[in-house]
């Protein structure tokens, strides 16, 4: 017998399966707008038809609230979501999540994939963008010759500092092979080897306008460029994949020449400004210094220099004496207790011992010295040791004990 589910457990079945499918849970899908309403939660609910489907369509709060339009009925978009069943009412919907008009759309879409996959590579990190040098030499300018953008820059850099040499690499700058060209360009500024900073831009556009710029090619070439790359694409609110890329970004191509560039004026002022402080610093200091040896040139010591030496050499003269008394004291203390104990060593010695009339008795052969008579025998030569001289004697006869002899 077959089973028999519920309506709940059928519904939660086909929400499993569109929740599983890869595809459905991340979908571009391009169709015209209709039966929309934006409710009074923000939320926004439609219609999105082709000549033959349509889908229904919820866009929450969160996700609408940074939309740069209004979404109108009959208005082509395509949109990003996921989709998915909502089990109260057993119906498959598209939960949007962005949504842009149809035609700038898929460039949006194509943007936002290669800046994804870039950023994924470390191409945007900070730690890979590389200082602008303060004062180039020589500046490289990859731009249309004939445009807005490269008289803006000319102008803006000629005024600031007019002394610097300027090699413009001339480019399409939109059309097909406008990539390639700039891609060479830059290329080229690289192998001329004397550049110290590139400018790559353009004025402003369209989207479709400044597509070059938004070209991998041309990201992976500023990337790899030996020179630092200043992108200047468009107007302050145009952004583009060379912007990401670059070590700096100029909102427009002057403010890039006022980048690339110090103001010749401005650094005269400061160098006129810091000779100033230089200056008074150093009258300052050989004020302070002047002082001082004016100062020192009126003590006694440089007055009379000999006064000086004399003082200290009576002082000297002082200091030795009293040194030499009481090395005096200190040897006289220390002879003292030398001969205390030369008294005392005295006192101990054999040598005293055998001036008060004892002696010591020593076999001759051995040097042994004899305490006992048992350590002698009839016929032994003895040595006995007095306190001035000894005899050598010959043993007649050994008697033991305190008896006299």
């Amino acid at each position: 017998m077959k089973p028999i589910f519920t309506v709940s457990e059928v519904t939660t079945i086909i929400k499993s399966l569109f929740d599983s499918n890869e595809i459905l849970r991340q979908v571009y899908i391009r169709g015209e707008i209709s039966n929309f309403k934006h409710h009074v939660s923000g939320h926004m609910y439609f219609t999105l038809k082709d000549e033959k489907s349509q889908i229904r369509c919820v866009m929450f709060r969160d996700a609408n609230r940074l939309l740069p339009f209004t979404p109108e009925n009959g208005m082509r978009v395509i949109v990003l979501g996921f989709i998915s069943v909502f089990a109260k009412n057993g119906e498959y919907q598209l939960y949007a999540e962005d949504l842009q008009p149809d035609g700038i759309g898929a460039l949006h879409i194509a943007f936002e994939k290669l800046k994804a996959k870039l950023d994924k590579e470390g191409l945007f990190g900070a730690e890979r963008k590389r200082p602008i040098p303060f004062l180039p030499k020589k500046i490289g300018i990859v731009t249309s010759p004939t445009g807005a953008a490269i008289r803006d820059l000319l102008t803006v850099i000629k005024r600031r500092f007019p002394n610097v040499d300027i090699v413009i690499a001339p480019t399409l700058v939109q059309g097909t092979g406008a990539a390639d060209e700039i891609c060479a360009a830059i290329d080229e500024l690289n192998k001329l080897g004397d550049i110290d900073v590139i400018i790559v831009g353009r004025g402003g556009g369209s989207i479709e306008e400044l597509w070059a710029f938004n070209e991998e090619k041309v990201a992976r070439a500023i990337a790899s460029s030996g020179i630092p790359v200043i992108s200047a694409v468009g107007h302050e609110t145009d952004y583009t994949i060379s912007d990401f890329v670059a070590d700096k970004r100029a909102p427009t191509p002057s403010a890039a020449g006022e980048m690339a560039v110090p103001s010749k004026a401005v650094l005269k002022n400061e160098i006129r400004h810091l000779n100033l402080r230089l200056l008074n610093a150093m009258a300052r200091y050989i004020g302070t210094e002047r002082q001082k040896l004016e100062y020192l040139s009126k003590l006694p010591v440089f007055k009379r220099p000999q006064t000086y030496i004399i003082n200290n050499r009576l002082a000297l003269d002082e200091i030795i004496k009293k040194l030499l008394r009481v090395m005096d004291i200190y040897l006289s203390e220390k002879r003292a207790l030398l001969n205390t104990y030369i008294d005392k060593l005295e006192v101990l010695s054999p040598i005293s011992i055998l001036k008060r009339g004892y002696s010591i008795c020593m076999d001759a052969d051995s040097k042994r010295i004899i305490k006992s008579a048992k350590d002698a025998k009839e016929g032994d030569m003895v040595v006995i040791l007095l306190s001035e001289g000894s005899l050598v004697c010959n043993v007649k006869e050994c008697k033991e004990g305190n008896e006299n002899t």
